[in-house]
């Protein structure tokens, strides 16, 4: 039986416990996924903001609708690693310090969770983080239409999460959700959240 989450949370408990990887076909066995594609890496942060306070919150962006890809969806921070990076963690933190102004210095690090692949090709690392202090969130211009937070109660809830379907590529494609007032929340970033909130219950 399920019992709802309640703070404290111990993360670092969350990000030490073992977990398989994850993706967008996990709900879509039927799809057969190419042997021979390339995965290119990337990395978002889950930040996790006033983690002293009675109800912590993870902070999201909803994409510009000016984007070519994934225009107006919720994310997390985060983007590509590129050769500069210091792996995953340093992509995720150089994003998150671009996309919402997020100093890098304020984030604590608590480790990474299990990679999610996307049907965009990418191979994304979640890294997990307390953000220490206050922070006020400056969006980056044509990239972030909106930064927003939601309890990290509502996120660890797993009965919050519901599958859906939409068309895809000619079949039906199945997917979590996890709304938030009028954010609809679904997809890699959904999956990825729900994959923490599986960590939480266990």
């Amino acid at each position: 039986m399920f019992t709802e989450p309640k703070p404290p949370f111990d993360l670092h408990r969350l990000a030490a416990r073992p977990g398989g990887a994850s993706s967008d076909f996990d709900l879509n066995p039927g799809l057969v996924l190419s042997p021979d594609r390339i995965l290119r890496p990337a990395a978002v942060l889950i930040a996790v903001t006033g983690s002293d306070s009675p109800c912590p919150k993870v902070i999201l962006t909803k994409r510009s609708s000016q984007l070519r890809h994934h225009p107006g969806q919720i994310a997390f921070p985060g983007g590509k690693v590129d050769p500069g990076d210091d792996g995953p963690t340093g992509a995720a933190l150089r994003e998150s310090h671009e996309e919402v102004g997020l100093p890098p210095s304020q984030v604590e690090i608590l480790g990474s969770l299990p990679q999610h692949e996307t049907v965009t090709g990418f191979q994304i690392t979640p890294v997990l983080g307390f953000v220490r202090g206050p922070f006020t969130p400056i969006p980056e211009a044509g990239e972030v239409d909106e930064v927003f937070e939601v309890p990290l109660a509502h996120l660890l809830s797993i009965p919050r999460y519901s599958i859906e379907r939409r068309m895809w590529r000619g079949s039906w494609r199945r997917y979590y959700t996890v709304p938030w007032g009028p954010w609809y929340i679904w997809g890699a970033t959904a999956r990825i959240l729900r994959g923490l909130a599986g960590r939480y219950s266990e």
